[in-house]
C-alpha cells in the first residue's frame, strides 16, 4: 500500500514538472452561434494562441480560414492539421501568434446542407457573416479591431470565398491568401435559374455572379485602387482542375495593376497540397499584418 501511495505523489510530481517545463499551450475551441438570419445554429472552430490565456489583456490579429465545398468548420483541423503547423511556424518565429476562425459554410449535400459564402435564394451567408459572425466572434475573443491585423484564406470554394469577400470588402481586410481557388465556374459565365431545392445548382450560380475574375474585368481606378490596398497571394498546383481560371484571375489582376503573388507548385485538389499551402499563408500573413 505505502509503495503505491509512493507511485502515486511520484506520477503526481512528475506530471506537475512536466506542465511547469511546458508552459501554456494554444487550444482549440468548437463552439457555435445563433443566426437570426439563417435561422439556424453555425458553428465554428478557434485556434487561441498559447499566451491568451495568460496574458489577459493582451489582443490579437485574426485571420479567417474557410473550407472548401461540402467540408465543416473542423477540416482544417483533423485534415490540415492547423494547430500543428501554428504551433510550429509560432515557435520558430516564421509566423505571429493569432487567432485562427474556422467558420462553417458547408456539409454534405447529399444530405441536404447548404454550401457556400454568398447570399442566394434560401441561404443569405454573406450577410450573416458580416452582420452577425464576424462582429460576434471579435466581440468574443480579444481580436484587434483593424482592418492592419485582419486576414481571409481558403481553399477552393473557400479560396474564392476569400477573394470575392476581399474584392467586396477591402475595407475590412490586410490580406488574402487563396490556395486552389473557386475563382469562378470554368466554361460558364451565364447564371441560370435553379429548382429552389437545387442547392448544387444554387450554389453554381452564386460562384458565376460572384466570378472574381469579371469583378476584375469590371473594374474602374476607384475599384482597382481599392484593391490595392489588400496583399494578394494566390496558390495553386500544376495538376489542379481549377489551375486555369487561377491563371485568369492573375492575367485580370496584371491587366488591372493589381499586385498579386502568384505560386504553382506541384500538386493537385488535395489536402496534401492545403497543408503544405499553410507553411507559407501563415507567414505570409504575418508579413502582411500591421503594414
Amino acid at each position: 500500500m505505502k509503495k503505491a501511495v509512493c507511485l502515486l505523489v511520484l506520477l503526481c510530481t512528475t506530471i506537475t514538472a512536466s506542465a511547469q517545463f511546458w508552459g501554456p499551450q494554444s487550444k482549440v475551441v468548437n463552439d457555435s452561434v445563433y443566426s437570426e438570419i439563417l435561422k439556424a445554429n453555425r458553428a465554428f472552430t478557434i485556434f487561441l494562441p498559447k499566451s491568451y490565456e495568460i496574458e489577459e489583456e493582451k489582443k490579437y490579429p485574426v485571420l479567417y480560414l474557410l473550407h472548401g465545398m461540402t467540408d465543416t468548420n473542423t477540416e482544417w483541423y483533423m485534415r490540415g492539421h492547423l494547430k500543428d503547423v501554428m504551433d510550429q511556424l509560432v515557435g520558430s518565429g516564421e509566423a505571429c501568434e493569432m487567432i485562427v476562425v474556422t467558420p462553417n459554410a458547408g456539409g454534405s449535400i447529399q444530405e441536404g446542407h447548404w454550401n457556400g459564402y454568398f447570399d442566394m435564394p434560401g441561404w443569405k451567408y454573406e450577410t450573416f457573416f458580416y452582420t452577425e459572425f464576424l462582429p460576434y466572434i471579435e466581440q468574443t475573443y480579444r481580436i484587434i479591431d483593424d482592418k492592419k491585423y485582419r486576414a481571409i484564406a481558403g481553399l477552393s470554394m473557400g479560396g474564392g470565398g476569400a477573394t470575392s469577400y476581399g474584392q467586396h470588402h477591402y475595407d475590412l481586410f490586410s490580406t488574402v491568401y487563396a490556395m486552389s481557388a473557386l475563382m469562378s465556374i470554368p466554361g460558364q459565365n451565364v447564371a441560370t435559374s435553379p429548382l429552389p431545392d437545387d442547392k448544387m445548382g444554387i450554389l453554381t450560380q452564386s460562384v458565376i455572379e460572384n466570378s472574381c475574375i469579371k469583378y476584375l474585368e469590371e473594374a474602374d481606378d476607384t475599384r482597382k485602387s481599392q484593391l490595392r490596398s489588400i496583399a494578394w497571394f494566390v496558390d495553386c498546383g500544376d495538376d489542379d482542375f481549377l489551375l486555369d481560371c487561377n491563371i485568369e484571375f492573375i492575367q485580370a489582376m496584371r491587366k488591372a495593376g493589381v499586385p498579386c503573388q502568384f505560386r504553382v507548385r506541384d500538386g493537385g485538389h488535395t489536402w496534401e497540397y492545403w497543408h503544405s499551402a499553410l507553411y507559407i499563408c501563415l507567414p505570409f500573413v504575418t508579413r502582411n499584418f500591421g503594414r
